[in-house]
């Protein structure tokens, strides 16, 4: 039993940087908003934490500090993209290279220093239950409130909620910030307690298995979590089999985490009615107001 505790929270601590910035893309993405950049948010957000806690010695600034840097690289996308109206793919994808550039250079000087470890509540990781909290949150405010259904409007028409008088521009503003503040949240979650210390390119790919687990997970946050927790799962396989000496490429069991969730959401996804249903129409379509 206490082998399988320890195996258990080992799992959701991989899993929960992964489940957070899942949850803030999607509602982003239920507003019609696509932003690609959520692997540079959280590399900021990573970047931003460890800097604040390491140079206060609070931990809880430096989570604040990780969602201040989500907050605003996502802002600085939502005035590209809604308010400038430029491309939001190639908006999010420089947004990505802009965190991860940006992030080495303000991290330079903390490479090597020691973490600043978030305390843990009997052995598990406060933003663990938080992000448990979060997927019943999400999902209760998306679908049983009006707000949520004001997002889930402007997303699947931009025009009509328009013409129903909700300000369309402002609901994918909050939308936008909620997703940054997350990513930063998930990025900072790495590098206060996942490994208490700063390296470069530390999100390696997390941003983008965020991205493919809410398309797969068709944009409901039960299903974000089973991909994260999947996720958690494999990647804990990974090591074991590492540990094992079995003679496999290193290489080759670094990437099965990325591997077996993606081919195990494929397979989930294949319910084609259930993705038509819930994938927001206007997703990635700019908006202009009428004048």
């Amino acid at each position: 039993m206490e082998l399988l505790l320890t195996l258990l929270t080992i799992i959701m601590t991989a899993a929960t940087p992964l489940l957070l910035a899942a949850l803030g893309e999607m509602v982003t993405e239920r507003s019609g908003v696509l932003n690609l950049g959520v692997e540079g948010m959280m590399v900021m957000g990573a970047v931003a934490g460890f800097g604040a806690a390491f140079m206060t010695g609070n931990p809880w600034l430096g989570v604040l500090a990780s969602i201040v840097a989500g907050m605003a690289m996502s802002l600085l996308f939502g005035f590209l993209t809604l308010t400038l109206l430029a491309n939001q793919v190639a908006t999010g994808l420089a947004l990505t290279l802009l965190g991860l550039g940006l992030s080495a250079l303000m991290g330079e000087s903390f490479v090597g220093q020691p973490g600043v470890k978030l305390p843990s509540l009997a052995g598990v990781d406060p933003l663990v239950p938080f992000s448990l909290a979060m997927v019943a949150a999400t999902g209760w405010f998306l679908f049983r409130t009006k707000m949520g259904l004001i997002i889930r409007a402007v997303g699947n028409s931009h025009a009509s909620a328009h013409a129903l008088g909700y300000n369309v521009i402002a609901v994918r503003y909050l939308c936008v910030l909620f997703g940054g503040a997350m990513s930063g949240l998930a990025g900072g979650y790495l590098s206060l307690f996942y490994t208490p210390q700063w390296v470069e390119n530390m999100t390696a790919g997390r941003g983008w298995i965020a991205l493919a687990l809410v398309v797969f997970a068709s944009w409901l946050p039960l299903r974000i979590l089973a991909g994260a927790y999947l996720f958690g799962t494999i990647s804990i396989l990974s090591f074991v089999l590492q540990a094992q000496g079995l003679g496999i490429p290193s290489q080759f069991l670094s990437s099965l985490p990325y591997l077996g969730t993606i081919l195990a959401l494929v397979v989930i996804s294949g319910n084609k009615a259930l993705t038509r249903r819930n994938t927001p129409a206007s997703l990635g379509q700019p908006f202009v107001p009428d004048r």
